[in-house]
């Protein structure tokens, strides 16, 4: 069986406060239907205590589904967490791009988690799940939700599913590999936060704001992205939007 990690697109994303070393954001997160890593679970070959067979940019430890695994372990579930991993291996093919904006580390870490509660008869809720997920990455809980559009908020951890009709958008990704703390940490630098608008955009349905503001007016990390990486100036154009911290873009499909 074939389980499909989503990508997502932020709408928009608006900074609007600090909690530590975090920043805390209200976005539009939406789901891109069209593009979608693909997990599927195979029997172990290996002596490796979790077998994960894909292409990855990074070492496991680092890897965020290794991450997720190690979480729900520290929830309580350490016995059927290696009952699992001493008869099965995680093969992923890896079809959303890294460092793109587009959350496919995130996905398949909640994917991943959605996969180990059903076939382990866990029994957690999504609420439950997305608890443990957001200790893994700030994106994982709205994966977890499976919702096509929700404001997201806090530091990723509070989700709230948007009604709206299903956004169909395309993307773009340049090859250019936008290092996400930097990024953030240039906005708390230079820039500075917009609650009064972050909160108007929250009541917006995502084709108005499209057509109402502009990429650098939705986005407060596209600024600072073009600071640090102009090169992606050569990616701005009419119509196109950036997303999260980069370097993906996305458009409306006509």
């Amino acid at each position: 069986m074939i389980y499909k990690a989503f990508a997502k697109i932020n709408v928009f994303l608006k900074i609007v406060g600090k909690r530590g070393n975090y920043h805390e954001l209200l976005s539009r997160f939406v789901r891109v239907s069209h593009l979608y890593d693909e997990l599927s679970l195979e029997s172990k070959q290996t002596k490796e205590y979790f077998e994960l067979v894909g292409e990855f940019g990074c070492p496991l430890e680092k890897n965020t589904i290794y991450k997720a695994l190690l979480a729900l372990k520290e929830a309580g579930y350490e016995s059927q967490v290696d009952d699992f991993c001493s008869k099965h291996a995680l093969h992923v093919k890896k079809n959303i791009p890294s460092f793109a904006g587009l959350g496919g580390g995130s996905s398949d870490a909640a994917s991943f988690l959605l996969i180990l509660n059903e076939l382990l008869d866990l029994n957690l809720s999504k609420d439950e799940l997305a608890t443990i997920g957001a200790k893994v990455g700030a994106d994982v809980p709205f994966f977890i939700y499976e919702y096509d559009s929700a404001n997201v908020s806090g530091i990723g951890e509070i989700v709230e599913c948007f009604n709206e009709e299903a956004l169909h958008v395309k993307t773009f990704t340049p090859d250019i590999k936008c290092d996400t703390p930097r990024v953030y940490q240039s906005f708390r630098t230079h820039y500075k936060e917009e609650k009064e608008l972050a909160n108007k955009m929250a009541k917006m349905k995502s084709v108005e704001l499209l057509q109402t503001y502009k990429d650098t007016e939705l986005n407060d990390l596209f600024t600072p992205a073009l600071s640090i990486y102009p090169e992606l100036k050569t990616y701005q154009k009419e119509g196109w939007f950036f997303s999260g911290s980069g370097s993906s873009f996305f458009s409306l499909e006509k």
